[in-house]
């Protein structure tokens, strides 16, 4: 069970002190050319800027957090570092290990590292060679029947909540089309071209109800984030971002089973998760000025909006139709473009926009007066939040 009073302390004593990723739009660019990328090599790259961003030397780091699909002991030889605390993590554990151990004292300036040469090397996310799909995706139990890529899923996902909820193709395009409005204001993003409704609508499916453009990009990169505690973080070179909240709850009883997905829509692991992160940070929905969330495809956008309580469950499309989900709206999404627009680096990047908005240096597309910036996933059966907040 939650412990409120132990996690309430947790809340603010660490920071996120230096930012680092890799040039996604060039190196799209020079891999449809022919240039093949290592995992490594980029996760190195994004570390390194993560040390000139916070101002720190390698010297400095006495932990390691590694996102797979890199190796923990050859991303630290790489690197080149010795360490008492180095753990591998998905990017929101990576997060709330990274706080936690601080806290603990384990380590004081940890590195996040993640790395991924998808692209390169021609991963596919679907059909037998499906990043692991073939030992815990809810998919793989249907395979015989045609049921082979995470994109069958979440359609099938998509056509339930749209027949029982009232959203409908259009929304999805208005979600699709102001992120990419998002993105075309951001230059790391790949996706930088605008994308109007009436074009998404005329574009074919892939797997119906969803096209191309609610699929996620496919490509190499790396991010890096520096955390260390608040107090030092202040006399580093980047203003204080915090890390003010977080939560996560796993649906593993059903986790290969498709009852999450098209019957629960994951509610009960976004209820338990958001109660995690309120109870930690003390704020809920209606302190959040822009969120980031999760989007491998786009139906995990009205969905987790409904299930961490950012509207009433069933009621998205209200939000959609308001506008506020788009550039210059009240509750701006994925303002970097995120996995459909700007980079598929499965929500590392969105924990970089969470911290730049923060920071207030995300350029043209800066969202003024924000305080709060909320991170939303839930994907394979889990619900995961973080909170980032301006100052302590």
């Amino acid at each position: 069970m939650r412990d409120a009073g132990r996690l309430s302390a947790l809340s603010g004593i660490a920071a996120v002190a230096g930012l680092g990723e890799t040039d996604y739009a060039a190196d799209a660019e020079a891999s449809r050319n022919g240039r093949v990328f290592d995992s490594y090599g980029l996760a190195a790259t994004a570390f390194q800027r993560a040390l000139t961003d916070a101002g720190l030397k390698r010297r400095d780091i006495d932990g390691l957090i590694v996102g797979a699909p890199l190796a923990l002991e050859r991303t630290g030889e790489v690197l080149g570092l010795d360490l008492g605390f180095a753990v591998q993590a998905d990017a929101v554990n990576a997060v709330m290990q990274a706080v936690t151990a601080i806290h603990a004292g384990l380590a004081e300036c940890i590195a996040l590292v993640y790395g991924n040469n998808q692209r390169s090397a021609g991963t596919a996310y679907g059909g037998p060679q499906a990043m692991g799909g073939d030992r815990f995706l809810a998919y793989v139990q249907y395979a015989p029947w045609g049921l082979t890529s995470q994109g069958a899923l979440y359609a099938m996902m998509a056509s339930r909540y749209m027949a029982e909820t009232g959203f409908t193709a259009s929304d999805l395009g208005q979600i699709v089309s102001g992120i990419r409005a998002f993105a075309r204001l951001n230059p790391q993003a790949i996706r930088r071209r605008a994308l109007p409704v009436a074009e998404y609508l005329a574009s074919p499916y892939v797997c119906e109800p969803l096209r191309r453009d609610d699929y996620c990009l496919i490509n190499d990169g790396g991010v890096a984030l520096i955390v260390t505690t608040a107090e030092r973080a202040r006399r580093l070179a980047q203003p204080l971002v915090t890390i003010a909240g977080f939560g996560r709850h796993d649906l593993n009883r059903d986790a290969t089973s498709l009852r999450p997905r098209l019957v629960q829509r994951y509610h009960p692991a976004h209820a338990e998760a958001a109660a995690g992160l309120a109870e930690m940070s003390g704020t809920g929905p209606e302190d959040i000025g822009a969120v980031q969330i999760y989007d491998s495809f786009s139906v995990h956008i009205p969905v987790a909006l409904e299930g961490f309580g950012f509207c009433p469950l069933g009621e998205a499309a209200g939000l959609v139709r308001s506008g506020a989900l788009s550039p210059g709206g009240r509750l701006p999404v994925n303002s970097g473009g995120g996995m459909l627009g700007e980079s598929y680096m499965q929500g590392w990047n969105h924990q970089i926009e969470a911290v730049r908005q923060l920071r207030g240096a995300a350029g043209p597309r800066q969202i003024d007066g924000l305080r709060h910036v909320q991170y939303l996933s839930d994907v394979a059966g889990k619900a995961a939040t973080l909170l980032y907040r301006r100052g302590a």
